[in-house]
């Protein structure tokens, strides 16, 4: 059995204390409350007549998502009502919505305010991931089935688009998100990122090009850089990848990691597109160059591999979540 103070093996190798510790020590602000490891965060920044605010929300095995203030971590609310772990929680871009995505085989639209349960949407496997389209109006799903569902929130009742990604074999999806009205990103099993185009009130769709990465896709985040350029960040295997979607959809970078992404793990670049954060098999938080995939900073504060990661929307700071239930809010730069 490993000592508490050695470092974890990462393949062959063993990072020393002079390796890792590669920047200045800082204290985050832990925010407890979960009890299980946590699944995905997000950040949402609302910014409007009446007020400017970030939220943070968090989806946790112990099927209880949390909704926190984004500067502080306080606590702010719980949505209670899944029988199941929540693997995926997000805030639609108003601030106003919030929904959840269950191992209970269901999806559930919340009023982010009230808390109060608003829309049930049943599925017939776990499902892994969804995402608010840009306009608040529809709701993409996913996960197990390996269909890619479309909501209409507008008109709940009716039902989804439901697209197979392969059609002869069913993969798991694991990540998905709008690249604005009509496309929508689905990330699978396979390693492969699939753009559908989704006509309005469910009238068809259609596969306009998919990206390929070598592994199971662990994370994926759609950024819009302070520069105008909209970038997709992609952690799968032992990689982060990084693929321009501004011009010819090319990959722009590929880093290998001291870390995997096999089980757990994520990646997330910063606003200004300088330097990502990155973490998974082991409990260190590591921030890299984006552009040479040279380490920058390690930090340790968790006591669990980490399971996801993301910055704050203004870049000042970024959130991490760990198997050891906890969230911890650092200093991007202390």
């Amino acid at each position: 059995r490993r000592k508490a103070h050695q470092l974890p093996p990462v393949g062959r190798r063993l990072y020393t204390m002079t390796e890792v510790a590669t920047a200045p020590r800082q204290i985050p602000i832990v925010c407890p409350g979960h009890t299980r490891p946590l699944a995905e965060l997000q950040f949402c920044a609302v910014d409007d007549e009446n007020e400017h605010r970030a939220f943070l929300v968090s989806a946790c095995h112990d099927k209880l998502p949390m909704l926190r203030d984004g500067v502080s971590g306080d606590w702010i609310g719980t949505f209670a009502g899944h029988k199941g772990a929540v693997w995926c929680c997000r805030l639609d871009p108003s601030g106003y919505l919030a929904a959840t995505a269950s191992g209970d085989f269901s999806v559930k639209v919340w009023d982010a305010i009230t808390g109060k349960e608003l829309y049930h949407f049943p599925h017939k496997h776990i499902v892994k991931t969804l995402d608010f389209s840009p306009d608040s109006r529809r709701l993409a799903t996913g996960g197990h089935e390996g269909l890619l569902r479309v909501f209409d929130l507008e008109a709940p009742e009716g039902e989804p688009t439901a697209i197979a990604q392969l059609p002869d074999k069913k993969i798991t999806i694991t990540k998905c998100g709008w690249l604005d009205e009509s496309i929508v990103l689905a990330a699978c099993s396979d390693g492969g990122i699939r753009f559908w185009e989704v006509g309005p009130g469910g009238d068809g769709s259609k596969l306009l090009r998919t990206l390929k990465v070598d592994a199971e896709v662990r994370d994926m985040e759609l950024s819009l850089l302070s520069s105008g350029k909209r970038i997709l960040t992609v952690a799968a295997g032992k990689n982060v990848n990084f693929f321009d979607l501004s011009g010819d959809y090319k990959m722009l970078h590929s880093h290998p990691m001291p870390i995997h992404f096999r089980d757990e793990g994520g990646a997330s670049l910063h606003p200004e597109g300088q330097k990502f954060v990155a973490g998974g098999s082991d409990l260190w938080v590591r921030i890299f160059d984006f552009a040479t995939g040279k380490q920058l900073e390690c930090h340790k504060g968790h006591h669990g591999p980490l399971r996801c990661l993301r910055f704050s929307p203004d870049g000042k700071t970024f959130a991490t979540g760990s198997e050891d239930g906890t969230i911890r809010l650092w200093k991007t730069d202390p």
